[in-house]
Parts: structure tokens; sequence; C-alpha cells
């Protein structure tokens, strides 16, 4: 527990064959963002802002991804 009297956020799960990792890429800013596509509705879920390679190692790692993540724009 923190000096603050909270706990450090729990992250969520992402069952795999349900939710498909991707990357979603601004074609103006090249902006990246790491998140997951419902792979039912198509929806995108948000998790990780990528600023370095060190971002999407910890997004891999915090999520057990292993392989190519696809980009979309």
């Amino acid at each position: 527990m923190s000096t603050f009297g909270w706990s450090k956020p729990k992250s969520a799960q992402f069952d795999l064959n349900l939710y498909q990792p991707l990357i979603r890429s601004s074609i103006c800013t090249g902006e990246k963002v790491a998140g997951f596509k419902e792979k039912a509705t198509g929806k995108f879920v948000e998790v990780a802002l990528i600023c370095t390679p060190k971002d999407l190692q910890d997004f891999r790692d915090r999520y057990g991804i292993q392989g190519n993540i696809e980009t979309i724009y």
C-alpha cells in the first residue's frame, strides 16, 4: 500500500481468444496507443500510450503478449 492509503491499480486482463492486441497510430501526428480490439464487436480499448520502445515492451510484459502486434491507422 502506498503512503497515501491506496494500492497500485491492478491491470485488467484481456482474454486473447476474445481480444486482439493492437497498436493504433495516428497518420497525422504519429501518436501511438496500445490496446485491445474486441473480436466480436471491433471495439478498441486503449490501455497505454506508446512514446518509447520501453513503453511497448512494458505493454507486452504486462499482458503477456509475444510476437508481432498489428498496427492500425
